[in-house]
């Protein structure tokens, strides 16, 4: 390691050679230290140039195994929101059919009104006129049936020829 020098006190002659000596064991102590410093860099290059191929691996089989994880995450968070956006959809969906229903309704119960205003016959009277006329045609067949003979028949009065209508003249006023 490198070590710390230390100053003396004394002064003059001493001193000049002290500063050499101190300046030579100086330069020794930074050469040695930088020495060092060399053989450890060397060392650590080597080392990581034999375990830097299996160091390399090591990092490659974890970086796929989180590649592998973070893409079934993924899919798991993207099939949730697609499940959510699916409900979503088919709330809304309910939703607005319910509404479009209630609309359809007013809508459907105000034409019929107005049509009643109106007095067009609604599709449960002509059903019912449609029954009552089945009925009467099944009365009548009965009856027909029952007596035998058809409704006598009462003779029209025949129209005698008439005159031809007589012309009238036209005549126009003239203007004297």
């Amino acid at each position: 390691m490198v070590k710390k020098m230390q100053r003396g006190a004394a002064t003059g002659a001493d001193d000049t050679t002290k500063k050499g000596a101190g300046n030579a064991q100086f330069a020794e102590t930074v050469k040695e230290s930088a020495s060092q410093i060399w053989l450890a860099g060397l060392g650590a290059f080597g080392k990581a140039q034999a375990e830097g191929g299996k160091v390399f691996e090591a990092l490659v089989r974890e970086g796929m195994s989180l590649q592998r994880r973070t893409q079934s995450a993924a899919e798991e968070k993207l099939s949730e929101a697609t499940t959510r956006m699916a409900s979503m959809a088919g709330d809304l969906s309910s939703k607005a059919s319910g509404q479009w229903d209630k609309l359809e309704t007013i809508f459907e119960e105000r034409v019929s009104r107005a049509l009643n205003k109106l007095g067009v016959p609604s599709a449960q009277d002509v059903d019912a006129l449609i029954a009552r006329i089945d009925d009467l045609h099944r009365e009548v067949a009965k009856l027909n049936a029952k007596g035998g003979r058809t409704a006598a028949k009462t003779p029209r009065p025949t129209a005698g020829k008439k005159a031809p209508a007589k012309k009238r003249s036209t005549a126009r006023k003239s203007a004297a």
